[in-house]
Formats: structure tokens, sequence, C-alpha cells
């Protein structure tokens, strides 16, 4: 299959499970429905979780097929576990970027920017089934911890990164201008977890600024950049989540993105790769705070404790 191909093929999966997510009026967007637990799919037999676009696949995939299970694999992994892939079932696509030279990285990537950056890269379609559509499948690692434990990593993670955070008004936003994040008092929210998956969106959009990652669109999509950066925020803050062990809720506020977002993958076929690669790093972005001060002790406010400005 053609590189061309498997972005259109791609998009246009993406794009149905958007326009499905719409015209039920829920605004539940591929990236809001994981299963069982909230993580990232991860592959079977490596335990290695997928990134970017196709961890948007999978989460589409798994909503399309009502999939509980976070664990994919390909036909052969699974058969290489004992298991059988049932008859009639059918496969999920997903892409990873393969060297075609013997310089840059040497591992099969699925990051379209890092591939794109080498420029030595084809893009090769792969087919994997969900652990739900096969027998035999070998147990699963014990569950994962969520809830109050969740909330407490969450809090931990986000104070690593610096992020000089405000409370008051009604809407949860990043200013670039003061380079801060308001949020609206934490009683206003749901609950704690509610309170976190709003910061996790405002997080992107602060690893977008000029003297971070200088995240700007306006070149390639005009009129739509905007719109294109909620994109990235949005998948940026699921992507977040899932790590964290958090969900997400849908944002009504939303919707009006919702046109936007379609109009400009449906005349881009490579918006939605470049949407998701930017997301993925953002996540990395946030991430290297936490790796780096690992070995420091760090102490936090919980959200009815944080200071208001």
């Amino acid at each position: 299959m053609r590189t061309a191909d498997i972005y259109a093929r791609v998009t246009q999966q993406i794009i149905a499970a958007i326009e499905t997510g719409a015209a039920t009026g829920s605004f539940r967007m591929p990236w809001h429905n994981w299963g069982e637990q909230p993580i990232r799919p991860i592959n079977a037999t490596t335990g290695r979780a997928y990134r970017g676009i196709n961890t948007l696949l999978l989460w589409a995939a798994a909503e399309a097929g009502a999939y509980l299970s976070g664990r994919w694999a390909t036909y052969r992994q699974w058969s290489e576990t004992g298991a059988q892939v049932r008859k009639g079932e059918k496969s999920t696509f997903i892409i990873f970027w393969k060297n075609s030279t013997t310089t840059g990285p040497a591992a099969d990537i699925d990051d379209a920017d890092t591939a794109t950056a080498y420029g030595r890269f084809v893009a090769r379609a792969f087919h994997v089934f969900n652990e739900d559509q096969v027998d035999g499948a070998p147990a699963r690692a014990q569950q994962i911890e969520t809830g109050d434990q969740a909330v407490t990593a969450a809090a931990e993670f986000i104070c690593r990164t610096g992020i000089q955070i405000r409370h008051g008004g009604d809407q949860a936003c990043y200013i670039p201008s003061i380079d801060q994040v308001w949020l609206p008092q934490p009683a206003q929210f749901r609950d704690t977890e509610g309170y976190y998956s709003s910061l996790a969106h405002e997080a992107i959009h602060w690893t977008g600024a000029k003297h971070r990652l200088d995240r700007g669109f306006g070149d390639r999509f005009g009129d739509e950049a905007y719109a294109v950066e909620e994109l990235v925020a949005e998948l940026g803050a699921a992507f977040l989540a899932a790590d964290l062990h958090l969900r997400p809720e849908p944002r009504p506020d939303h919707a009006r993105y919702i046109a936007s977002w379609l109009k400009v993958l449906k005349n881009d076929p490579r918006a939605i790769l470049s949407a998701a690669a930017k997301a993925q790093q953002a996540v990395d972005y946030l991430a290297q705070f936490s790796l780096a001060s690992a070995a420091q002790p760090v102490s936090f406010p919980a959200p009815e404790q944080a200071r208001t400005g």
C-alpha cells in the first residue's frame, strides 16, 4: 500500500469516529473511550504502550468494536502466545515507519514527526487484533491503581513541571502573555479527577509556548490554526490522562471546533498524524520534568488547598 493511501485510510477512520461522536450529541470523540481501564493501548506480547496516531486509532477501534481490553497484537503475535484469533474477526489498522537506510534510528517508530525529520522512513501498515477477539489469551498483568492514588500521582506530576496555576473565573485556560494556567475553583468540578483532566488539557497548551516547543499552525492551517491547537490539546490531554490513569470527559464547549476539525482533516490527509505527533511531543515534554526530578522529594497542594490568584 502506498504511503499516501495509508495516510488517507487513517484519516478516514478518524473522521468517521469524530462524525459518529458528533452525531450522538454526546461529543464523545475517539479519544474518550479506552475500555475497562484508563490506560493507553499496549502490545500484548511486548507490553509496550502504543504512541501518537496509533493510540488514537486503537481507541477509535475499541469504541467501534465495544472492546473492553486495551491489549492488542498481530495475528502472528497472538499465535506465539498460544492464543487464537477467532474466525471472521476483523483486524485494526495501525502504522509504523520503517527505516529505509542504515542511518537514523535503528528501530521502527510510530512517531510521524520523527519519521519526517529523518526523512528516511516509509510508512508501513500493520494489522492487529484486540484481546476480546481471541481465545486463549495469556493472563493479564495486575490491574492498575486508579482513584485516589492516580489523583495523587497526577498532582505530583503537574507540580514537577513548574506550571503556574491560578484559580478563579468559570473557564479553564492558558494565558500566554503571563504564562499561567487558570482554572475554576476545584469545587466547581465534578470531582478531583475531573479537575486534573481539565488541567491536563491546559498543560498541553502550556507546552506550546514559544520558549518551550514553539508550536504554531498558522502557516499551514491559516484560519483553522486555533482549532488545530485545540485538537492537539485534546489529544495530548487524553494521552497524558491515560499515562496518569485518569479519565477525561467529553467537553461540550469543544463542540464548536468539530466542524473545523473535520474540515482540516478532509482537506489534509496528514493533518491528524501531525496533530497526534505534536500531542505526543507535548506529553513527552511534560514527562521529562518528572524524570529529571524523580529523585527529588516534592510537596504539592491538593486542589482544595491550592492558591488562588
